[in-house]
């Protein structure tokens, strides 16, 4: 054994129990922690009633959306390449990684000649026209009703109308609607902006929605702007989806009875946000929680009726977890208060139709 070798090992039993009186302080640290999250957990223990809204979890354009994706990886095999999230879920989307689908940003990232699927939330036409210069074999899961209001998009701009269109800047569906015609399109998301809008004529101004907003905040963009614009034109029947006014309306019967209602939903889904903020603006605290993992003891203290529904892109299997989750806190008593009955069902596209 050389000098220095014999001097490294000196140096190490020197240090030894430094290195113990160490991890025994990481160790009592996180005892410490453990045991005071046990407390927190001790004082939410108890019987709780929990209310479940209905409608609630996936609408029919997220069933069709993620069956799209689903029938093409069974017949053609992966990998499928999906433009943006198929919906906004993070559950959803880990799950059909998993089966073989490869989420994009954008087409140009798709290798020419696959197949690619448009997501629930729609395109512009500025997408669909770098698709098919790359020969790209395209697959349209675009939820129907949010096709609808890129028809009326089109529709005004034709007509040489002015578009306001309502919505959050920057969501995908607000980008895909505003690319159907870009120059004459103005999105605003409050009825404070409608005062600072310039409209060269106001006899041509027409507006539109995202199909996801909550319909009270929605209605009084839509009065002022009535009121600013007395000719101001509208769509042929509400943008707002069924989907998004049935859960909305859930919520507020929820929000009656409930000391809280927790949103199923992911942090990036519009609707599930307005979830939140529909029982909040009702009087009643909410959160938006991703699954069961995501209950925070401070959520169920004092609580003891649990209001609980899930955004129209989160599974129900998530809200069965959720209610696992609070019944192994001690009992739950689990009812529903429904406010429509939900019968909409979307059909395939041709290329999924010929192979499901």
């Amino acid at each position: 054994m050389t000098l220095r070798a014999v001097s490294d090992s000196h140096t190490q039993e020197i240090y030894r129990p430094l290195r113990i009186a160490a991890g025994v302080r990481a160790a009592y640290r996180s005892l410490r922690r453990a045991s005071a999250l046990l407390e927190e957990w001790a004082e939410v223990l108890g019987e709780r009633d929990v209310l479940l809204g209905a409608p609630r979890a996936s609408c029919a354009g997220v069933i069709r959306a993620v069956d799209i994706v689903r029938h093409a990886l069974e017949e053609r095999g992966a990998p499928i390449y999906v433009r943006k999230q198929i919906v906004h879920n993070k559950h959803i989307v880990s799950e059909l990684e998993q089966l073989g689908a490869v989420f994009v940003e954008e087409v140009d990232e798709v290798p020419a000649g696959a197949t690619v699927i448009y997501s629930a939330h729609g395109v512009s036409p500025a997408v669909r026209a770098a698709a098919a210069e790359r020969g790209l074999d395209v697959i349209d899961a675009t939820c129907p009703l949010v096709a609808k209001v890129h028809a009326e998009a089109r529709r005004f701009a034709r007509d040489d109308f002015e578009i306001i269109l309502i919505g959050h800047e920057g969501h995908e569906e607000v980008e895909g609607t505003v690319g159907e015609a870009p120059e004459r399109t103005t999105v605003i998301s409050g009825a404070e902006e409608v005062e600072q809008l310039e409209i060269a004529d106001p006899a041509r101004i027409a507006y539109l929605t995202q199909t996801t907003l909550a319909v009270d905040e929605t209605n009084l963009v839509v009065d002022a702007l009535r009121k600013r614009f007395p000719a101001v034109a509208g769509p042929a029947s509400d943008d707002i989806c069924y989907a998004t006014q049935n859960r909305q309306d859930a919520v507020r019967a929820l929000a009656v009875d409930c000391d809280i209602v927790l949103v199923v939903g992911s942090q990036n889904s519009s609707n599930s946000r307005r979830l939140v903020e529909v029982a909040e603006r009702s009087g009643c605290p909410a959160a938006l929680i991703e699954r069961a993992d995501d209950i925070r003891p401070e959520l169920l203290r004092d609580v003891r009726r649990v209001g609980l529904t899930a955004g129209a892109s989160a599974p129900e299997e998530l809200v069965e977890g959720v209610v696992a989750a609070i019944a192994g806190l001690g009992s739950a008593s689990v009812s529903e208060r429904g406010v429509a009955t939900e019968s909409v069902h979307f059909k395939l596209p041709p290329q999924i139709r010929r192979v499901a």
